[in-house]
């Protein structure tokens, strides 16, 4: 954890008439470096000044005017809101804080929060009360405008006018650091508040800190900070025990998240909801556990839960993604069946579901009935259908596609343009690659990403513009983009796959200058090189250095090595080269055995060497990788 900002002590000391508390929260305050009393609002759009723009809270204003509460709850356009607070303000005596706040969190509700600021603004300008819940709806404004900092100067100025923040003003503090992923500042705080007794934290306070945990993955402290809670005499809800359920089911922690699930259910008797459920399930399939997800959905039926959309989604995306595309269909039709309207996520999980098994026909029938049911297909939709066409090298279908992305007024996305690039290059339309890469690069809104610059040097290079593919590489270093080993791997493979033996080895030999290491792609690819050039030797010697330069040699690595031997004739290494891939539990590929039948055939290797080679042929459903994979 972060040692504590050193706190400002002589400014706390000068301020007069304060209490002890008061002195610990401006402590507090002060810690946050930018955000101590006085300090000056960098946005001006919500604040010019704090001295000029709020004027002193008067809290304990009575007058109600006869404002029911009932005239803020049907309040549900700006207008009206905005109407409303003029002719309070024209009131005589001004109506009480309780009626400013109804208005303020009524116009927050519809997700006004820059408007409601400025009201606040003009409340303090006519002396209009205020009490610590109108600061705290200010402060959730500010936190959910991402601009958490302003909310700790509400804070710190309402001290100086005797509002004194609470338990949820904190809490929303809290979440405003976690929404801006300030995570280790709202760690830090929420220590503070503990230790120095300003509050004592409530169970929407500790759900909130844990839900910042969860959020950067720390769930052995957010588990821990649930066991606090029990001790502090705090009891954890349903919506603390989801967070971290669906937090350990996000990094693969299903077993733990189980265990969690049946002490809250079993120990505690807090009972679960269709969220944790909907938590577990998706761990569940993730993890290829269909056994207990389907256990899981019964427990909702013995529970009486229903399946909501978020569940069926998550059966339907699931199937799709294990290549069952036509049972998650079935899944749709049965939320149909019951009354239940699947939505985009739905339509969009079942159309990359086809697509990825290569059936567009069926994909493009959902694409149309989703729209047949009023669902506007987005970026996501499109760049499975992209993805789908250009697969199946139907790059003009593809490029119709993605007209009609822009027809529709749908905004491509990086992904778009990316999978667009990969299908012309597949079909070797470079000149129409090269546009698109052109048309991507003038737009300022779709940045190339490191990626994207893969995808246009690897399609040069398997098309042979290899004089291209260096150009766009060397211009990539002299801009100072991205060059890490990926891309080196790419160069090296491309001019040897195009014959320039020399430029791959010149590649190579910069990886030191670069500060890079090759891994054993690059291995694999340069020992291929010497092998295409009858360097054995050279070969040999880079197979032996793998292990000094941390770079393990895989089944490829060996693959790789024993072809090259093969085809240079040296087949005095083979029977030591397949005892060692024995030993290793490698497999050899189909080129490989191949290649190793022949030479047996033909007299070249002993007949010896056939029963040894039959013990490294894949075993039935696991196939050895292909040469191209390296």
């Amino acid at each position: 954890m972060e040692e504590p900002f050193q706190i400002e002590i002589e400014k706390v000391r000068s301020v007069t008439h304060e209490t002890n508390s008061q002195l610990q929260m401006k402590m507090l305050i002060n810690s946050f470096k930018g955000t101590f009393i006085g300090y000056s609002f960098k946005n001006p759009f919500l604040f010019s000044g704090i001295q000029t723009i709020l004027a002193p809270f008067h809290s304990d204003s009575t007058s109600n005017h006869h404002l029911p509460s009932s005239v803020f709850d049907k309040i549900t356009k700006l207008d009206d809101a905005l109407q409303l607070f003029d002719q309070m303000t024209q009131r005589k005596p001004l109506p009480s804080a309780v009626k400013f706040t109804q208005l303020l969190q009524a116009v927050t509700k519809m997700q006004h929060y820059s408007c409601a600021i400025d009201l606040f603004k003009q409340m303090e300008a006519i002396r209009a009360p205020a009490n610590v819940y109108t600061t705290t709806i200010v402060i959730k404004c500010c936190c959910q405008m991402s601009c958490t900092r302003e909310g700790f100067a509400i804070v710190a100025y309402g001290f100086r006018r005797g509002i004194v923040p609470n338990v949820i003003t904190f809490s929303t503090l809290l979440n405003g650091l976690i929404l801006e992923d300030r995570i280790l500042e709202a760690e830090r705080l929420f220590k503070k508040l503990i230790k120095m007794k300003l509050c004592e934290p409530n169970v929407v306070m500790y759900s909130t800190m844990i839900k910042g945990l969860c959020k950067v993955g720390i769930n052995d402290t957010a588990i821990a900070l649930l066991r606090l809670m029990d001790e502090r005499g705090c009891k954890p809800n349903v919506i603390t025990h989801n967070t971290i359920i669906d937090s350990l089911c996000k990094d693969e922690m299903v077993d733990d998240a189980l265990k969690l699930f049946n002490e809250m259910v079993l120990h505690k008797g807090i009972l679960p909801t269709v969220v944790t459920y909907n938590s577990l399930i998706r761990g569940l399939c993730s993890s290829g556990r269909w056994d207990d997800a389907s256990k899981m959905l019964t427990g909702m039926e013995d529970e009486r839960i229903s399946l909501d959309v978020i569940t069926y989604n998550i059966l339907v995306d699931a199937l799709c993604k294990e290549g069952m595309a036509e049972d998650a269909k079935a899944v749709m039709n049965i939320m149909v069946e019951t009354g239940m309207d699947p939505n985009l996520v739905t339509y969009n999980s079942l159309i990359d579901g086809f697509c990825l098994r290569g059936d567009m026909r069926k994909a493009k029938e959902i694409f149309d009935l989703m729209k047949i049911r009023g669902h506007v297909p987005d970026v996501v939709t499109y760049s499975s259908l992209l993805n789908g066409y250009c697969k199946k090298s139907e790059i003009d279908e593809a490029l119709h596609m993605f007209q009609e992305v822009t027809e529709k007024g749908v905004t491509p996305d990086v992904i778009t343009y990316n999978t667009i690039l990969q299908g012309l290059f597949r079909v070797g339309r470079c000149k129409d690659a090269r546009e698109l890469f052109n048309e991507m690069q003038a737009h300022n809104h779709i940045l190339p990403t490191a990626f994207t610059y893969r995808i246009v040097l690897e399609g040069l290079c398997n098309n042979h513009q290899l004089d291209e593919a260096l150009s766009l590489f060397r211009l990539m270093g002299e801009n100072k983009l991205e060059l890490d080993i990926v891309v080196y791997n790419i160069m090296i493979d491309g001019a040897s796959k195009c014959g320039k033996f020399d430029v791959a080895k010149a590649v190579f030999s910069e990886l030191s200058s670069r500060g890079l290491h090759p891994n054993v792609r690059t291995c694999n690819v340069m020992i291929r090189c010497f092998f295409r050039e009858g360097l054995v030797r050279e070969a040999k010697e880079l197979f032996q250095k793998m292990a000094g330069i941390d770079c393990v040699p895989n089944q490829v690595t060996y693959n790789v090595l024993l072809q090259g031997l093969l085809k240079n004739g040296q087949h005095g290494m083979i029977k030591m080269l397949l005892e060692e891939m024995e030993g290793q539990g490698f497999s050899v590929d189909a080129s490989s055995l191949s290649m190793l039948i022949d030479d047996i055939s033909t007299g070249s290797l002993d007949d010896s060497l056939l029963k040894l080679s039959g013990k490294l042929v894949p075993k039935e459903g696991k196939e050895a990788p292909c040469m191209e994979s390296i």
